[in-house]
């Protein structure tokens, strides 16, 4: 093997090793992400079943004329 192909290869090695590096931190970002898009979601969701439950909760008295 000589010189260029050593370069060459160590010059590929550099390359991959610099884009496993950013691949690895974009999937660290889009991890923390999508932790926070759950944590929303399961609060939107929360918020819901409240909503829900309070309408249930409610009698035909209660409950406005449609004219309202």
């Amino acid at each position: 093997m000589d010189q260029e192909t050593l370069e060459q290869i160590q010059t590929r090695i550099a390359f991959l090793e610099r884009a496993n590096s950013e691949l690895g931190e974009v999937v660290f970002q889009q991890q923390k992400e999508i932790q926070s898009l759950t944590a929303r979601i399961r609060d939107v969701l929360q918020r819901l079943e409240a909503a829900h439950s309070a309408l249930e909760e409610r009698s035909a008295e209660e409950e406005r004329p449609p004219h309202y």
